[in-house]
């Protein structure tokens, strides 16, 4: 076995081995609206679903190496709102491209070509190509060293229409294909699945309902 003792390397070095390890990872391209009015687009991978209740999300955001806060951490702090989209294969490109360093007077979604629509219940707006858009208001925040970690209360959800079954509460998954990061530039599709037979040796179910686990 090859031994890491995380007291005695670096956060560099400590990044890179859980973030390469820790995979795949789901992510987030969140939407956010600045103090200026502009609309902010940006994709985050140390994001996931905390719990159904109250309904939670984590995403957890870098400091800048000069202290200075990404425009989606500072626009979470100053309005408490937020937009978190689950991205697919189809839009994946964009979402990639929402990372570049774009200042706060541009707005990710005019730069990629994505499409900004009115949200139900907070002022950031959701994008139109994303398969499922969470909205969501502030929960608590969490502040290290390193990372301003904000704890999203999803208010209202919009999925794309045949995605989910409201009267079953089913998600058609057959249909829903999520891109996930995979380390450095890598991401992966999430085409290849396999089922595996519960504990009684039965085969799992066909039906495609959300998962209780």
């Amino acid at each position: 076995m090859t031994e890491v003792d995380f007291h005695a390397i670096t956060a560099y070095q400590r990044y890179k081995l859980m973030a390469s390890l820790i995979v795949p990872r789901p992510v987030a391209l969140v939407t956010t609206l600045g103090a200026n009015g502009v609309v902010n687009a940006a994709p985050f991978s140390m994001f996931n679903m905390v719990g159904e209740e109250p309904p939670l999300v984590m995403l957890s955001l870098n400091r800048l190496l000069d202290g200075r806060l990404k425009d989606t951490a500072a626009n979470i702090l100053h309005n408490g709102e937020f937009v978190v989209h689950v991205c697919d294969e189809a839009i994946g490109k964009q979402m990639h491209d929402c990372g570049q360093p774009f200042g706060p007077e541009v707005s990710e979604l005019q730069a990629v070509g994505l499409t900004a629509v009115p949200s139900q219940t907070v002022r950031p707006p959701r994008i139109g190509e994303a398969p499922v858009a969470f909205e969501c208001v502030l929960h608590e925040t969490l502040e290290t060293d390193s990372r301003y970690v904000f704890f999203g209360r999803v208010q209202w959800m919009a999925a794309r229409p045949g995605l989910v079954d409201t009267s079953a509460w089913r998600v058609n998954l057959q249909s829903y294909a999520p891109v996930a990061r995979f380390g450095a530039s890598f991401y992966i599709r999430c085409g290849d699945r396999f089922a595996m037979a519960d504990a009684a040796g039965q085969p799992a179910s066909s039906e495609t309902s959300i998962d209780r686990l």
